[in-house]
């Protein structure tokens, strides 16, 4: 049976099986990453034809609400955009969670102390959008790193940021040129805009040039890139990997490009940016990582056509980001004891990472993770590693999100919170004994 029979969809049409299956995600009846049946088969449950039931799950992928690949049929996304009143699966009692992304809270901020030293005056409508001494504290910061910008602007995280330079550039069926592996919400947020993507390989010095100026030329109308940090692989720019990088944007001016820099200061490594100013652009600064992930706010700097049309649609909308959340924002980069322990969580990211990789290279197990708070393993079955890791008391994160056709399974490791050498060479050992045993061969 499948879970659509035990749903029991009744559809008439396609728009009625596209609001069935919308509403199947929402209750939690049809979950995340659950496969569907064939098209032959779901039309003969429901009771449809096939080419009803294809234009239906055209308009699901459309949605981003299911993902089609080859070899692997049609299935539930892994964060459809549609709230949903499943509850996630809780961490078991005694487990490790190393799986969701997440700073170390203890290095983060005392976010009391600045709300208490920070004045809140009374914002009111028709004042300016954003907070004048945080955007020159920006300017100074982004300059620093080589990033001379004059138009900025304040959004609520960088994936706002990215949304909203998307959506004055782009319309729905345009293609983006996106890392592979890569960020797993930037995934689905395009495919809920309806963004066809466009794979590109990366390595740990980045994406490939060779394989962008291919993704190019196949059409791509925007290019999204990591430059440090990248999740899930860590991967991280260096002077040369830019350089070229910018060579292959340069005979591409008509592509946006947006760098995402969502981990700015805590990367662990120099900002090496693609950006040269040759055509669209876009960069996010976030503050999530360094202050803490409920201070939704980042940075946003681009070219004067993109900002002046991305603030022209935040006015038509939210208007603005809080000022209460923008003063506590700049008094917490504008104190120098924060701006200490913002060096001191990266450099304590930098060693734990570090301690890992060193420990599952003395295991023999292959692993990168030269930046940012992820380790990314290799496994031939992320299913099988996942379930194995879980019952010795580590949660792990599939890759299999992050994942588009043409990148190799594997799992996540956030080294954040991995604070004990012991720690790191138990869990080294596990990943070795699961992945030295294999993948159970069925039987029965």
């Amino acid at each position: 049976m499948t879970a659509l029979t035990q749903y029991r969809i009744r559809a008439g049409n396609a728009a009625q099986l596209v609001r069935s299956i919308e509403e199947g995600v929402a209750s939690g009846a049809l979950r995340q990453g659950e496969p569907l049946p064939s098209v032959r088969r779901l039309a003969r449950e429901v009771n449809l034809s096939p080419a009803t039931v294809a234009s239906a799950l055209a308009e699901l992928r459309r949605r981003g609400v299911v993902v089609s690949e080859q070899r692997r049929g049609t299935r539930i996304g892994d964060r459809p955009p549609i709230g949903s009143a499943l509850s996630p699966l809780p961490v078991p009692e005694g487990a490790r969670d190393l799986s969701r992304g997440n700073p170390d809270p203890a290095l983060l901020p005392d976010i009391s102390r600045a709300l208490a030293r920070t004045p809140l005056p009374v914002r009111l409508y028709g004042e300016a959008a954003d907070v004048p001494e945080l955007i020159e504290l920006a300017r100074e910061r982004l300059a620093a790193d080589g990033i001379a910008v004059r138009e900025l602007c304040v959004v609520s995280g960088a994936l706002d940021g990215i949304e909203r330079v998307l959506d004055v550039h782009l319309r729905p069926g345009d293609r983006v040129a996106v890392e592979n592996p890569g960020y797993a919400a930037l995934f689905d947020l395009l495919r809920a805009r309806g963004l066809a993507m466009e794979a590109v390989a990366v390595d740990e010095r980045g994406m490939r040039p060779a394989e962008l100026r291919a993704a190019l030329a196949r059409g791509a109308r925007a290019v999204l890139i990591t430059p440090r940090g990248q999740n899930p692989t860590g991967a991280a720019l260096d002077a040369a990997r830019a350089r070229e990088l910018r060579e292959v944007l340069a005979a591409a001016p008509h592509a946006l490009l947006i760098e995402d820099d969502h981990l700015a200061e805590v990367a662990g490594c120099a900002l090496h940016s693609t950006i040269s100013g040759t055509g669209p652009w876009a960069a996010t600064r976030s503050v999530a990582k360094a202050l803490g992930p409920d201070l939704r706010l980042a940075i946003l700097a681009g070219d004067e056509r993109t900002l002046a049309l991305v603030q022209g649609r935040q006015r038509c909308g939210p208007g603005w980001v809080s000022h209460v959340l923008q003063r506590v924002v700049l008094t917490l980069l504008g104190d120098p004891g924060v701006t200490a322990s913002i060096a001191q969580a990266s450099s304590t990211y930098a060693t734990r990472r570090e301690r890992l990789l060193r420990a599952l290279a003395d295991q023999g197990v292959p692993a990168v993770g030269p930046s940012g708070l992820n380790v990314w393993v290799p496994v031939a079955d992320e299913t099988h590693a996942v379930g194995a890791l879980l019952q010795r008391g580590w949660v792990l994160a599939p890759g299999a999100p992050h994942r588009l056709a043409g990148s190799e399974p594997g799992v996540r490791v956030t080294i954040a919170t991995l604070a004990d050498e012991e720690q790191a060479r138990r869990l080294a050992a596990d990943i070795a004994e699961v992945l030295e045993a294999g993948v159970p061969s069925r039987s029965g």
